[in-house]
């Protein structure tokens, strides 16, 4: 069931179909600053913050206080995303379902921020939690999506989906969909036991 748009404090968001807000919207680890983070850590969650047009992302402020841990974690993110072999626009699709799918709040407002660069518009957001059922994608695109919703519930491809899934990759490309999909319903995890808060849109002016 798809949930109904809502106001929100980021016009980039307004009228989406977001996941609900989590009843209890109190941290259960304080973002870091700078002392906590360290100069490194904190640079690169205040630039990461201007390029997305929000305050210093909760996310990395968070996760960011175990440093050897997060440096490593950004090294195998970024390996997936930007630097993956799948096209961005197809990796945003996959993680704006799995952010869906896993009701991550803080995950499918991140990816519509970030999915907007790769070309996913409103209406294209609007598909992506409509399923791979939905109108205009293309085989390939379906092919993705519908893994990720197999991946998700079932923590595995029976062999007809994974023929429909190699019909359209190949053998490096379906070994990133699968760590792609795993590394974001994770990450969903991850957020939602630490309560991460959403991020607050900078002023503008």
């Amino acid at each position: 069931m798809v949930a109904p748009p809502v106001p929100h404090a980021d016009p980039r968001l307004d009228g989406l179909p977001l996941p609900p807000q989590p009843v209890d919207r109190t941290p259960r680890i304080a973002p870091g600053g700078r002392r906590e983070l360290g100069l490194p850590g904190w640079a690169f969650a205040r630039i990461a913050g201007r390029a997305l047009g929000t305050d210093a992302p909760a996310i990395f402020r968070t996760l960011g206080r175990h440093r050897s841990l997060f440096r490593g974690w950004l090294w195998f993110a970024g390996r997936l995303m930007p630097g993956g072999l799948l096209a961005r626009r197809e990796t945003e699709l996959v993680i704006l379902r799995v952010a869906h799918l896993r009701a991550s709040r803080y995950e499918f407002e991140h990816h519509v921020r970030l999915g907007r660069r790769a070309g996913i518009d409103a209406e294209g957001v609007r598909r992506v939690v409509a399923g791979p059922d939905a109108p205009g994608w293309t085989s390939r695109e379906r092919a993705l999506l519908a893994a990720a919703d197999r991946l998700v519930a079932d923590r595995d491809l029976d062999d007809d989906a994974w023929r429909a899934l190699r019909a359209e990759l190949d053998d490096r490309e379906a070994i990133e969909l699968c760590m792609l999909v795993g590394h974001y319903d994770m990450l969903a995890t991850v957020l939602g036991t630490l309560r991460v808060q959403t991020d607050v849109p900078r002023a503008r002016g």
